[in-house]
């Protein structure tokens, strides 16, 4: 039985809104690559929380140490070139209208992100950090920014094509 291919505008939607986010990512990590010494300016204020209230209570959390900023600045950066890599491949399974494989390992990529974004900027370096205080160095407004972005693709991605989908995955 020949089976047809997905309809074309959710099918569409899930490819365009995976490129975009891997689109996204892979630049944000380019540009943490090739401009090391920006962000890593920015991670090292929000571990030593130095701009924030420097509430007794709170800043025994800072984290001041050089080596220990920097590698969860490395790590930020791998797991953004990971996410990125993920997506990219996801994309190129949306592409070639794999869709099982599509929507599994775009929702790696996507998890990946909303991870990311979610509990290490927007909880830890919001909250346990108090990103939030700072007025020089509060990144939550472009976190929450990428984590709606990744959620809502999330939420398309794992949308149902209809029946068009059933029928391909049944004649797997």
């Amino acid at each position: 039985m020949a089976t047809t291919p997905p309809r074309s505008a959710p099918y569409l939607t899930a490819t365009l809104l995976t490129a975009s986010v891997a689109l996204y990512i892979a630049l944000v990590a380019f540009g943490n690559i090739t401009d090391f010494g920006t962000n890593q300016a920015f991670v090292q204020h929000v571990l030593a929380m130095d701009t924030t209230f420097k509430d007794d209570d709170l800043m025994w959390r800072a984290i001041t140490n050089t080596g220990v900023q920097n590698t969860a600045y490395v790590a930020i950066i791998v797991w953004e070139t990971l996410a990125a890599l993920v997506l990219i491949y996801g994309t190129w399974l949306w592409i070639r209208r794999d869709l099982a494989r599509a929507r599994s390992v775009s929702t790696y990529g996507l998890l990946m992100l909303l991870l990311l974004f979610g509990a290490g900027f927007l909880a830890i370096g919001g909250e346990w950090f108090s990103m939030w205080q700072s007025k020089t160095w509060n990144g939550l407004d472009a976190a929450l920014r990428v984590f709606v972005f990744a959620g809502v693709s999330l939420l398309v991605v794992q949308l149902p094509f209809g029946r068009d989908e059933s029928e391909s995955e049944a004649s797997d």
